[in-house]
């Protein structure tokens, strides 16, 4: 086969060249299976011969030049000349042959060879498992030439119970090139060479090597899918062989972030920071995670100065740097309970933002946090004109357009505020924080009957959310179940304030621990439910719509609706302190104080430090 490849063809028709063609892959598929039957019956005999006590040598279970040649001439072959049904065919009859010694390095190689083909070649509406034939418009494009193989000795293959995850049918193609990373992936750990023995320094750059591939395919693949907690886990399994290896370990770092494992991300963040002292990305995602996730304060100002302490060597991040030290002073500003810690943090968190603003002039986010921390010292004209700046060099930036609505507001100038927010959900239509303030607005300016009508919409807009997102959900079958709940804290200051925390829009650390508190009672209560499918944000989106439509009722004095609406987001989170506030008010408009004074003291139970339970009871 190798000789008819490289021969001559000035001379030749189009016709013997064609037939040539033939002949080579009849060759190379004739040669494939000779060598799966050889290397077969070469296990046997060492296997009997190490059972009667002689020895075995290594070289025995180590593939030729032309063994290996033999394995994969064929299909590497059909994938050259772009028959990828073939070559997928090919690949797939190798991977499911029975297994031996001196195969299950190639395997493993093969089987990323599989992965690659799939992801540069095939698509989710092309693919076809092995029980089954390919679609015919795929098929149109691949050479009819018939290959005849008369071989009557074929390889033993894996029976339909034993079969591999090589060659297994599943739903989809992503699922297949999962199955089959999963399993390299075994075999990468298994056979990895972690002595760090000189003797054994290029064995061990070779395992690496491999297994970084796979590891590198596993993560494309698991990220398409969203199923980070999987793809953590799988790099978990790498870290045996990851010493002093950034790769593996930033990959690791960025799934744990993926998964919502936030404090293991931050720790293996440290390490990659240790491996790269230099580089700036590192201790900048450390500090957002600790800013926005876990409420780390202390630890996001040592990120943030690590950033900082690099200088010009930090590049375009050192602005970036600023930035999250200048965040990281107005939440602990805010977390103050003394005036005067709060005025000296407050002061740093401007000077700071004002030094990133300098660094990056022409960085709208900088900008426009730059001008949330006026408006938070009640400098609202510095800060109105700062974020007129910031809508100069990005005019649709929704947060931006929020908080000039906000401003507006806070300087009583409601009709304006309500023609920025009409405009920003104009082009942001499914943002319910936006929607939220709109409702605000309204009930100041109009009156609850016109708020009422935007809470109406709301709810409709809920619906189709949740309608999308189970119909994406179903169509990635079972991967919807891996993404995590994550209920996530964008923008800070700028989001409306937590259904959980009516009483700031700032996220204090006891609000934070009121609200996983009262979650994870909500979700013991029902767990026995299958009602609660999506993102947990999606639900609190919902309650959050049902209680201020019941506070709309109340203040229309229509107590029997608030009360339905009030019902209704008990049953979404029967122990959420919101809904036991709002529980306690309509108790209390009821004329009902005992209830409202108990209802009240269990909201305070679950977050001790709501300002507005305190003052109700």
């Amino acid at each position: 086969g190798l000789s008819l490849e490289r021969s001559t063809n000035s001379t030749a028709s189009r016709a013997r060249l064609c037939e040539r063609e033939e002949e080579v892959m009849a060759c190379f598929e004739t040669a494939c299976v000779i060598a799966q039957v050889y290397l077969q019956e070469l296990e046997k005999n060492t296997h009997s011969r190490s059972i009667k006590g002689s020895n075995v040598t290594y070289s025995e279970f180590e593939l030729s030049y032309f063994l290996e040649a033999a394995l994969q001439s064929a299909y590497v072959t059909h994938l050259k000349k772009g028959n990828i049904v073939k070559g997928m065919r090919s690949l797939r009859d190798i991977l499911r042959t029975v297994e031996t010694r001196a195969t299950q390095t190639f395997k493993m190689v093969r089987g990323v060879e599989k992965g690659k083909v799939g992801f540069l070649s095939a698509s989710e509406d092309c693919y076809w498992s092995p029980l089954s034939d390919p679609l015919p418009e795929f098929m149109n494009k691949e050479d009819q030439s018939y290959i005849s193989n008369l071989l009557c000795r074929r390889p033993e293959l894996y029976t339909e119970e034993k079969r591999g995850a090589f060659s297994c049918a599943l739903l989809g193609s992503d699922a297949s090139f999962v199955c089959v990373c999963v399993c390299v992936c075994a075999q990468a750990n298994r056979d990895a060479v972690i002595s760090r023995a000189p003797e054994q320094q290029d064995d061990r750059a070779v395992s690496l090597r491999d297994a970084s591939a796979v590891y590198d395919l596993l993560s494309i693949t698991l990220g398409r899918r969203g199923q980070y907690v999987m793809l953590a886990e799988c790099l978990e399994r790498a870290m045996k062989f990851a010493f002093d290896e950034f790769h593996l370990w930033y990959q690791l770092a960025l799934s744990m972030v993926a998964c919502g494992k936030s404090a293991y991300a931050v720790s293996v963040l440290k390490e990659c920071a240790k491996l790269r002292p230099t580089d700036p990305t590192i201790p900048l995602l450390a500090a957002k995670v600790c800013i926005g996730s876990l409420h780390w304060l202390e630890e996001g100002e040592h990120f943030a100065k690590m950033v900082i302490d690099l200088g010009e060597d930090a590049g375009e991040s050192l602005a970036k740097g600023y930035l999250a030290l200048g965040l990281t002073y107005s939440l602990q500003a805010t977390d103050a309970t003394l005036k005067g810690t709060q005025d000296k943090f407050n002061k740093k968190a401007l000077q700071t933002l004002e030094r990133a603003r300098d660094l990056a002039p022409e960085d709208h986010q900088i900008i426009l946090y730059l001008s949330l921390q006026l408006a938070l010292v009640r400098q609202i004209p510095d800060a109105i004109e700062h974020l007129q700046e910031a809508l100069q060099l990005c005019k649709d930036d929704m947060n931006s357009l929020h908080l000039l609505a906000l401003l507006f507001s806070a300087q009583k100038h409601y009709q304006h505020a309500l023609d920025v927010i009409n405009m920003a959900v104009v082009e942001y239509p499914e943002s319910f924080s936006l929607l939220f303030t709109k409702v605000k607005l309204e009930w100041i300016h109009k009156g609850p009957e016109e708020a009422l009508v935007t809470c109406r919409h709301m709810l409709q807009m809920w619906q189709m959310v949740y309608n999308v997102l189970q119909h994406s959900d179903s169509d990635k079958g079972s991967s919807a179940t891996e993404t995590p709940v994550i209920k996530k804290h964008n923008g800070l200051h700028l989001t409306l304030p937590d259904a959980h925390d009516n009483d700031s829009g700032s996220q204090r650390a006891s609000s934070l621990a009121a609200s996983r508190l009262e979650q994870a009672m909500s979700e013991i209560t029902m767990q026995s439910s299958a009602m609660k499918q999506g993102p947990m944000q999606l639900w609190t989106a919902l309650e959050q719509i049902w209680l201020q439509a019941a506070e709309l009722f109340m203040e229309q004095q229509h107590l029997k609706e608030a009360g339905f609406c009030i019902q209704e987001a008990a049953s979404l989170f029967p122990t959420s302190h919101a809904v036991l506030y709002m529980r306690g008010r309509l108790a209390e408009m009821k004329g009902n104080l005992e209830e409202a004074r108990q209802l009240y003291d269990e909201a305070l139970t679950v977050n001790p430090a709501g300002v507005e339970i305190m003052h109700s009871l």
